[in-house]
């Protein structure tokens, strides 16, 4: 009994799962048949998924952010992409340039390897820590990718899009040969029936037609040729170009403009005048700057001895070198010395540290170094940071005269102009002698005229006679 109804279990279980199995047969027949159809891809989509399924190493990708540039500074604006993506990158390879208030920071790419996304667009602002881009980590961008950026760019833009264009549309181009070749065919029966035309119409058509008598010209009226005139008049007038270019100003610039105007409103500032006799270190600079450039290999200027002469006169005028900050007046007994630099950007302003210890070849060298990183774009923020005292060198430009700005919280600044010969008295008698005219702007809050006129009048006792330089005391 229990052996019959076992058997009559097993073989209704075995009835129930051959029915579900055909079910599920039936039903997996139903599905399968349209995946397999839609399947049927060409060859051309296949290579879409490939390169979408090589897109995985992105995963890999390593994010770059924005580097800290300085204490003060946190944020700039991105001025341009010097790699794209797909670019293969090497260590420490140059990838993006920051600009800020101050100076340009260059991005350098922290491991070799290839630029797959750019998450920051040109002339926008960056800030501290913000994504910058991603790189893939690998020798020259990794395996596959160098060879996949010369196909890239080997091929145009319009190539790529006409191959993916031709994947959308699938078996449609198919049609395409059929219908070029009706079109040719109906070509064809057009041409031969216009080869079958009637020699009628032809010779008709080649027929001259009869001549006309030919009537004299008649004279243009006078409104045409006035117009003429004024057309003439209107083009002449339009040759002058009337274009105007519309720029963004630089972060360096927008920065020097709020200084300058803010030193203007905050300083009581006054300038006061006077001229020097620049013969005595013209000669010397004759003699020595030879002997010099050989030596030492820097050029022997007028600017080391302005320098050297201005920090031995802030040594007797301290207020000159000092500076306010709140209630209080903070006075130093070093000279940091910012040298003006004019740069394609602006006007820099680098500092000498401790100028008042250099003799005149270390202020030159110090002073040529700076003015090498300013043109090459690579000064740093420590460059630039401090300063005690400003001198600026317009006679390099051409600058006869002018009254220069105060670089705040400094207390004044020297002015250094062009040489021109102008006739002088000297012991009752009228001579020819080379002539530069300083200036000197002061904040009046921390100087006096008496103060201000002594530094300017030591300056030009040691430039006219630079032997008292070397003695421990003016005279």
């Amino acid at each position: 009994m229990l052996r019959n109804s076992s058997r009559i279990l097993a073989s209704s279980s075995r009835s129930s799962l051959s029915r579900s199995g055909a079910r599920t047969l039936v039903i997996a027949g139903n599905v399968a048949k349209p995946q397999v159809a839609s399947l049927s891809i060409k060859p051309q989509q296949t290579l879409i998924f490939r390169s979408a399924f090589h897109s995985s190493s992105l995963l890999l990708a390593e994010t770059v952010k924005v580097p800290q540039m300085a204490e003060s500074i946190t944020e700039g604006t991105l001025k341009q992409w010097n790699k794209q993506v797909g670019d293969s990158v090497s260590q420490d390879e140059e990838i993006a340039t920051i600009e800020t208030d101050k100076i340009d920071v260059s991005v350098n790419a922290p491991m070799a390897g290839k630029i797959v996304e750019l998450l920051a667009e040109e002339d926008s602002t960056v800030t501290v820590g913000q994504d910058l881009f991603k790189i893939e980590p690998g020798e020259g961008g990794g395996s596959g990718s160098g060879e996949a950026s010369e196909k890239e760019k080997s091929q145009p833009s319009g190539a790529a899009k006409s191959e993916a264009k031709d994947a959308q549309e699938g078996n449609r181009d198919q049609a395409a040969p059929e219908a070029a070749k009706e079109k040719g065919a109906s070509e064809e029966v057009h041409k031969k029936q216009d080869e079958k035309a009637p020699a009628l119409e032809k010779s008709s058509e080649e027929k001259p037609a009869p001549k006309k008598e030919e009537s004299a010209p008649k004279p243009a009226p006078k409104k045409e040729e006035k117009s003429k005139k004024d057309e003439g008049a209107k083009q002449e007038k339009a040759l002058g170009s009337r274009n105007e270019t519309r720029v963004k100003m630089s972060r360096m610039r927008q920065t020097i403009s709020t200084r300058l105007k803010a030193s203007q409103n905050a300083a009581a500032s006054l300038t006061t005048f006077n001229e020097i006799d620049m013969s005595s270190l013209m000669e010397f600079r004759k003699l020595y700057k030879d002997q010099i450039l050989k030596v030492d290999g820097v050029k022997l200027g007028f600017m080391s001895a302005f320098a050297k002469a201005s920090c031995l006169a802030l040594k007797e005028i301290p207020a000159a070198n000092a500076s306010i900050e709140g209630d209080s007046i903070v006075y130093r007994d070093y000279v940091d010395l910012s040298v003006a630099v004019a740069t394609p950007k602006g006007l820099v302003t680098p500092v000498v540290r401790n100028a008042e210890s250099m003799g005149l070849i270390e202020i030159e060298q110090a002073i040529a170094e700076l003015g090498k990183k300013a043109r090459d774009n690579k000064l740093g923020i420590e460059d630039m940071s401090g300063g005690t005292f400003t001198i600026s060198n317009g006679g390099v430009f051409g600058s006869l005269y002018g009254t220069p700005i105060i670089n705040l919280p400094q207390a004044a600044v020297l002015g250094m102009h062009s040489i021109k010969e102008k006739p002088v008295v000297v012991n009752g008698q009228i001579v020819i002698r080379p002539i530069m005219v300083v200036a000197l702007t002061y904040d009046h809050r921390l100087l006096d005229g008496r103060e201000a006129v002594t530094f300017l009048v030591r300056v030009k006792e040691y430039i006219e006679d630079s032997r008292r330089m070397l003695l421990p005391s003016p005279l």
